[in-house]
C-alpha cells in the first residue's frame, strides 16, 4: 500500500506543478521573450508531422459514425437528417477530442520524454548555468506551437471526417453527398466553428503545458522518463475530457428557467 500512496502524492504534486507552469507560461508570454525559430520547429512537429494519423483516424471515425447513425435513422425514414446528427455530435465534439487525443499521444508524449531526458541528464541545470531560462527556451515554444497548430489540425480533422461521413452515407445508404452536406450546413452554425477553434486552442494549451510539466518534474533515469511520457499522455487525456465537459456545458447548454 505504501508505493501506491507515494504514487498518488507524486501525481498530485506534479499536477500542481502543471498549474504553476501554466501561470509561468502566461507570465513569460506577456514579457515577450520568445525564440521564434524554436516555435516554428514545434509548430511543424504539432502540425505537418502529425497530420497523417489525424486525417486517417478522422476519416474512419466519420465513416463509422455515419454508418451507426444512418442504421438507426433509416428505421424512421429520416436519412436526410443523418448529416444533421453528424454535425451535432462529430463536428462539435468528436473531431476536437480525437484530434487532441492523437496530438497528445504523439506530440505531448514527445515533449515529456524530451524534457524528461534533459532533466535526468542535467541539461536543464546547464541552461541555468548559461543564464537561459528553460521556460523561455524549452516550454514556451512548445506551448505556443501546440496552441497555434491545434485549431488548424482540428479543422483538417473536421473536413476529413465530413468527407468520410459523406462517402459512407453514399456507399452504404445511397445518401447523396449534396443531401448529406446540406444537412450538415443546416445544423452547423458559424458560431459552432468558432467554438471548435476555441476548443482546439484550449486543448493545445493542455497538451503543451502538461507534457512539458511532466518532463521537467522527471527524476531518476531512463525508466522514469518513459513513465513520465506515459503519465503525461494519460493526464492530458483526462484533462481534455474534463475540460470538454465544462466547455460543452458553458457553450452549448441553454439555460432553463
Amino acid at each position: 500500500m505504501q508505493p501506491k500512496r507515494n504514487f498518488e502524492q507524486s501525481s498530485t504534486t506534479r499536477c500542481f506543478a502543471a498549474v504553476l507552469l501554466f501561470g509561468q507560461v502566461w507570465l513569460h508570454l506577456l514579457l515577450g521573450k520568445t525564440y521564434h525559430r524554436k516555435i516554428l520547429e514545434h509548430m511543424v512537429s504539432a502540425g505537418p508531422a502529425a497530420i497523417s494519423p489525424v486525417l486517417l483516424v478522422s476519416g474512419f471515425a466519420g465513416m463509422i459514425f455515419t454508418i451507426q447513425t444512418a442504421r438507426e435513422l433509416v428505421q424512421f425514414g429520416a436519412l436526410n437528417a443523418v448529416g444533421g446528427a453528424f454535425a451535432l455530435a462529430f463536428c462539435r465534439e468528436l473531431a476536437p477530442i480525437l484530434t487532441a487525443s492523437i496530438i497528445a499521444g504523439q506530440v505531448g508524449s514527445a515533449f515529456a520524454a524530451e524534457l524528461g531526458a534533459m532533466q535526468v541528464t542535467e541539461q536543464i541545470d546547464a541552461l541555468y548555468m548559461l543564464k537561459t531560462d528553460p521556460i523561455d527556451y524549452l516550454v514556451l515554444p512548445r506551448v505556443i506551437g501546440c496552441c497555434l497548430m491545434m485549431p488548424f489540425m482540428t479543422i483538417f480533422a473536421l473536413v476529413m471526417g465530413v468527407i468520410g461521413g459523406a462517402f459512407a452515407g453514399f456507399q452504404f445508404y445511397r445518401i447523396e453527398p449534396e443531401t448529406f452536406l446540406e444537412s450538415v450546413r443546416d445544423f452547423l452554425e458559424p458560431t459552432d466553428l468558432l467554438i471548435i477553434l476555441l476548443k482546439g486552442f484550449i486543448f493545445g494549451v493542455l497538451i503543451g503545458v502538461i507534457g512539458c510539466s511532466w518532463g521537467l518534474t522527471t527524476k531518476g533515469g531512463a525508466k522514469e522518463v518513459g513513465e513520465s511520457a506515459t503519465k503525461a499522455v494519460v493526464t492530458t487525456w483526462v484533462s481534455i475530457f474534463i475540460m470538454d465537459f465544462f466547455l460543452s456545458l458553458l457553450l452549448f447548454e441553454k439555460p432553463t428557467f
